[in-house]
């Protein structure tokens, strides 16, 4: 038996993890906020790695405050982690889906995976979705817009999503 200091099931040795992306299946065993499917076809460019980091930095800094206590405690650790995960998927460029993993029911991804979009159970018609546009999916909830929260985030992160 290996025993090993590393309690994650994210892959520690993968680039993303410098940048405190997890790199795990589509049913973590963590509740990171966020992660990559490593069964992607494809990998996040640099931009879109950096979009990935910058999500998992506007929750944490939206629900535990720039200078919250909790989130100086997920910072002494190697990936963030709260109460459900979002689950990245890279198709190909610019075609990206998510899932959350306390869904139970509906699609797998949101949009479906391309070899599902346009038959009978696509619904939605929705597809491809660059990751920016799959994270203001994500982050607009209930309406029909991305949060006031979120659209705040992205314009003073010009560097992470240009215009």
């Amino acid at each position: 038996m290996t025993v090993t200091d590393w309690p994650y099931d994210a892959d520690r040795d993968d680039p993303l993890t410098e940048l405190r992306i997890p790199v795990t299946s589509t049913h973590p065993d963590w509740r990171y906020i966020a992660c990559f499917d490593r069964e992607s076809e494809a990998r996040p460019t640099s931009i879109e790695a950096q979009q990935l980091a910058s999500y998992i930095e506007q929750y944490k800094v939206h629900f535990f405050g720039p200078d919250g206590w909790y989130k100086r405690k997920l910072e002494g650790k190697p990936f963030d982690t709260d109460a459900v995960t979002r689950i990245f998927h890279k198709w190909g460029d610019d075609d990206w889906s998510y899932r959350i993993v306390t869904w139970t029911s509906g699609p797998f991804w949101v949009p479906l995976a391309p070899h599902s979009r346009g038959g009978r159970y696509d619904t939605v018609k929705t597809g491809p979705l660059s990751l920016e546009q799959i994270m203001d999916r994500d982050k607009h909830m209930h309406t029909e817009y991305p949060s006031k929260d979120w659209a705040a985030w992205k314009a003073t992160h010009p560097d992470v999503f240009p215009t």
